[in-house]
């Protein structure tokens, strides 16, 4: 059985509420831990809940807003002083591996004491290609691209997962528009979905907000958690069809052993 921590459950902006940024830890019966996404307060809540950078050793990043991958830079130069530390294994798209270095981390780790650096430097990386399938732990993750920002002319690379544990299937969506009508396929074959909700008061175009999410079929919903939600009240999912928020600190056991 693997379990899926979440060391926090808010959004990019989350203040203030005991809250961090929507990374998870993907744990498995061994202790191996897959950490999914790297916000820029990382260091707080692996703190939170009793960890540290020593225990990263694999990172997968589903793009480079700062709320998944600003927290790199902390855990890479962590990494590599810590006598007792190994390289970390990076786990990205080809498309968001190509500028991870010079459009996020560069400027803060392109240089250290005698050396000039690059992002091998401090990681093996593993650039996954347009197949957009890896391997960790004997679990076959696929990379499932979704629409986050489109400004027209570039849309930003950005992918959630999908995978399979003693025949349940998780899809976690990482920040995204709702695209239930292109990716139909991913939330009727899984089991669990862990999808990104906005709930603010005044609806940005970037992430799927409660309104649209609550008008998804009841079978779609109520296998929906939702997650990277703004500070404040909520809604009452569970009445409205859902799983439920996720909480900061929450644990879900995934598997039949």
């Amino acid at each position: 059985m693997i379990h899926l921590l979440f060391l926090g459950s808010g959004s990019a902006f989350t203040v203030g509420d005991g809250n961090f940024h929507s990374n998870i830890f993907l744990i498995t019966e061994t202790g191996k831990k897959l950490l999914i996404d790297c916000g820029s307060d990382i260091r707080f809540s692996l703190y939170k809940e009793g960890f540290c950078h020593r225990d990263i050793t694999d990172i997968y990043i589903s793009h480079l807003h700062s709320d998944h991958a600003g927290g790199l830079e902390y855990v890479g130069l962590s990494t590599k002083f810590d006598p007792q530390c190994h390289k970390p294994n990076l786990y990205l798209s080809h498309d968001v591996a190509s500028d991870i270095w010079e459009r996020t981390l560069s400027g803060g780790m392109g240089s250290v004491e005698g050396n000039i650096t690059n992002l091998e430097s401090f990681f093996d990386v593993y650039s996954v290609d347009d197949n957009r399938l890896f391997s960790w732990e004997n679990i076959n993750f696929e990379l499932v691209k979704t629409i986050h920002i489109d400004n027209g002319s570039y849309v930003m690379p950005t992918y959630g997962l999908f995978f399979e544990v003693d025949r349940i299937k998780i899809f976690i969506t990482s920040d995204t528009q709702l695209c239930y009508e292109n990716l139909k396929n991913y939330y009727e074959q899984a089991d669990i979905i862990f999808h990104d909700c906005e709930t603010s008061k005044y609806p940005t175009p970037v992430h799927s907000h409660y309104k649209e999410l609550v008008k998804l079929p009841h079978q779609i919903k109520s296998k929906i958690w939702l997650y990277g939600y703004q500070p404040g009240e909520l809604p009452d999912a569970k009445k409205d069809g859902f799983f439920g928020f996720v909480k900061r600190g929450d644990k879900f056991p995934i598997g039949n052993k």
